[in-house]
């Protein structure tokens, strides 16, 4: 499982490569943990695609005891919800990724997008998916297919 990821772009870079708007974001880059904060695209209905920051962890379930930070089971209840419903669906901008026992980039697309979800209870927070060890990393064409479509047809993006 990436235990950490990179993001070494600043706020104005990530918008444009996840046609996305800024929306003030102050992000200069740098490496990410567990706990830290960092910025990840949500929709809003007004301004469409837009970056904020979020804590990189959601808080546990009842009896869990660490901030969950990669959603593993798509179909556990503690999850189901916020998967089926599109406006918790984000865009997880990195430029690197820790999986498999090294750090993997695409130098073709310097700031790549995984699959997360975010949550507003109390404290904004997302999560990343990850299939086998590795972050969920969408193509630019599957962005809207992510935050837009029905549960049924984004979960599909999760085993490609």
């Amino acid at each position: 499982m990436p235990a950490a990821y990179h993001l070494d772009a600043d706020a104005a870079q990530i918008a444009a490569a996840l046609g996305a708007d800024a929306a003030g974001d102050v992000w200069m880059g740098g490496p990410v943990a567990p706990g830290g904060y960092a910025p990840v695209a949500i929709r809003d209905k007004e301004r469409g695609r837009i970056l904020v920051p979020r804590l990189w962890g959601v808080l546990p379930p009842p009896r869990g005891e660490h901030i969950v930070t990669h959603v593993r089971n798509l179909d556990s209840p503690f999850w189901i919800g916020t998967l089926r419903h599109t406006q918790f669906r984000c865009l997880v901008p990195m430029t690197a990724f820790h999986a498999r026992g090294g750090w993997m980039e695409d130098r073709a697309r310097p700031v790549l997008a995984g699959a997360g979800i975010w949550r507003d209870s109390e404290i904004p927070s997302f999560a990343i998916l990850t299939v086998e060890a590795m972050p969920v990393i969408l193509k630019p064409q599957d962005f809207g297919t992510w935050l837009h479509a029905d549960f049924k047809l984004a979960r599909r993006l999760a085993k490609s």
